[in-house]
């Protein structure tokens, strides 16, 4: 969950490592920072934002260093508990993400030798681990450290003694390398270091790298050497700033358009007739395929559940949609089932574990996400990238949108292959997809109405939101939205299970958020709304351009473009969006870094 850096070239590595600290603030962090070596080891480190730490760093001249955002696990927020932590001579330091799960028993042996910490973290034994093992040679110390072990990281450590030397190494935690020339680079993010160079190099798990300004060497965990492939990323340092704009998630939704055409590129085919994915991914497709099953976690997993309805009505195949925290414990697995993993950065720690208990269990595996090279992909038997560019602000927005989008293109092509979808349907399904972009921009026309509505939210204490069908999941995801950040409680419901509980709940300062669509449940949300209105609640519906009667109904009506039926989830989504934004930021949240929470989950 925290952001690491580390480099070594021809730079001043000051500028170097806190511009890149900056560009992986968003990932959400309490802490921050340095450790520079000018002839000596020095470290800088602070409680709060990076400007804190920047004021304390006097001019020096160190060319290689490394730097950390942290957010609180074990210990704390303190400036002891910030990382780099080091060791007792204060020669050596170290940065780490991931979890140590045997740190109390390695803390009390490394005490009984003598070793002082000063922190309460489980991450400051690692650097007295690799002090306790270290004879001249970083890389030697780092691989007897992470012997004795157990759990999560990717750890970045450098040494006084060797001081044009970063050796990384990693276990189910992101590390990637930068290629430059006459530098390089190790973090934890490509946005770190992309302001220097777009490539990379993708660290596999057990891999250890040896990284100074003009050489790199990775070696596996037997300590034999790898050539590993350089790849090239095609998005730049632009495509991860603001624009213009006054938060990276607004940004990020008004890219919406521009995201959805870029998922269907190259996919859809309207004089071909087909549905076009990598040749691995078509052969997994084609298999036969009794079950599927999804697992995801947060907005991934409400994408999920919208999945499941696109799924079953084309392919009338079960799916099962899972929290993969719950899956890789829980779940049922056999042989026979497609498991469709989502995680927009690949790196998500329950979604990977469950991932591969899925693939122990002798399962297809087809992952969904953002970041190529990620683990994720590396890990299954294939991916769909969703080409959504690079996604800064924290609650998920133009990824949610993809992930839907490349669930949709999926079922299709499942349909297709299993001859239960004619090439005239096909045909409809791809003019109409290829209308998304201008649904989306006309909502994104409607915004002001949109701020409109926002000011009736700002107050409340509670919200619900509800749906039926395919709308329930939107319900659960436009309350998630709410929630994360504007720091309102809000709920999604199944419309009808109302009546079966959070009825209770509800009262005249309770507005709800009606999800409308005309479809077979529409008499049913009508009166579903009637008994939400009799207990008081305003009513805030968001419904088609073409539904007459909904103002009858609600209190108030927010409107998204419905000229086909094929996927209007897309349009009520970005409704949704734009509502959680602005009632945040009314309300003057720091909507691109809410409280507590961080862009990606490496940790469980």
């Amino acid at each position: 969950m925290c952001g690491i850096i580390g480099y070594a070239g021809f730079r001043d590595a000051r500028t170097v490592l806190l511009e890149s600290l900056k560009r992986l603030d968003y990932r959400g962090y309490d802490s921050a920072g340095v450790a520079i070596i000018d002839k000596k080891l020095k470290v800088y480190k602070e409680v709060g934002e990076i400007a804190n730490v920047e004021r304390l760093i006097p001019k020096i001249k160190g060319t290689t260093g490394i730097g950390h955002t942290r957010w609180a696990t074990h210990g704390g927020v303190t400036k002891e508990n910030a990382h780099p932590h080091v060791s007792c001579d204060k020669k050596i330091a170290i940065v780490h993400n991931g979890i140590i799960e045997n740190f109390s028993k390695l803390k009390e042996e490394l005490k009984k030798k003598g070793h002082t910490f000063l922190s309460q973290t489980d991450s400051e034994v690692i650097a007295h681990l690799i002090d306790d093992a270290y004879k001249g040679n970083l890389e030697d110390a780092v691989v007897a450290a992470v012997k004795k072990i157990q759990g999560s990281y990717s750890i970045v450590a450098v040494s006084e003694d060797e001081p044009e030397k970063i050796v990384g190494v990693r276990k189910e935690s992101p590390l990637v390398i930068g290629v430059g020339d006459s530098e390089n680079f190790l973090a934890s993010d490509i946005t770190a270091f992309l302001k220097y160079t777009k490539r990379v190099i993708f660290l596999n798990d057990g891999e250890l790298c040896v990284l100074t300004k003009n050489t790199i060497n990775v070696v596996d965990k037997n300590r034999k050497s790898i050539k590993k492939k350089e790849e090239l990323i095609t998005w730049n340092v632009k495509d991860a700033e603001k624009s213009g704009f006054a938060h990276f998630m607004l940004k990020e939704i008004y890219e919406q358009p521009d995201t959805v055409h870029h998922v269907l590129r190259g996919r859809i085919s309207e004089i071909e007739e087909t549905i076009t994915f990598p040749e691995n991914v078509e052969k997994l497709l084609s298999n036969e395929i009794n079950s599927v099953h999804i697992v995801a976690c947060g907005t991934s997993f409400y994408a999920g559940l919208v999945g499941k309805y696109l799924i079953e009505q084309l392919t009338n195949i079960p799916v099962f949609v899972e929290l993969a925290s719950e899956y890789r414990y829980f779940g049922v697995r056999n042989e026979s089932s497609l498991v469709i993993a989502i995680t927009q950065s690949g790196e998500t720690a329950d979604t990977l574990a469950a991932l591969r208990e899925a693939q122990m269990s002798g399962c297809k595996t087809l992952v969904v996400t953002n970041v190529i090279g990620s683990t994720a992909t590396r890990i299954s038997d294939g991916y769909i990238l969703q080409q959504s560019g690079p996604e800064i602000g924290v609650a998920a927005t133009k990824t949610f949108t993809s992930q839907i989008i490349v669930l949709f293109l999926i079922a299709l092509k499942i349909a297709l292959l299993q001859k239960k979808l004619g090439s005239n349907e096909l045909y409809n399904y791809i003019f109409h997809l290829k209308e998304l972009p201008r649904h989306v921009r006309d909502v994104l026309e409607r915004s002001n109405d949109i701020i409109a509505i926002a000011k009736h939210l700002k107050d409340a204490k509670s919200v619900f939101f509800i749906g039926r069908g395919i709308n329930y999941p939107l319900s659960l995801e436009g309350a998630l939205k709410l929630k994360e950040i504007s720091y309102i409680h809000a709920e999604g419901f199944a419309a009808g299970e109302l009546k079966h509980g959070p009825f209770a709940l509800l009262t005249k300062d309770t507005p709800v958020v009606a999800i409308v669509t005309q479809d077979e449940t529409y008499e049913k949300i009508l009166a579903n709304i009637g008994e939400i209105k009799a207990r008081g609640s305003t009513v805030i519906a968001i419904a088609e351009d073409k539904d007459t009667e909904i103002e009858n109904h609600a209190d108030f009506v927010l409107r998204f473009p419905a000229s086909s039926h094929v996927l209007p989830c897309i349009a009520i989504t970005v409704v949704l969006q734009l509502l959680a934004y602005h009632v945040a930021h009314l309300r003057k949240c720091p909507i691109d870094k809410p409280r507590n929470l961080a862009k990606s989950v490496t940790v469980e």
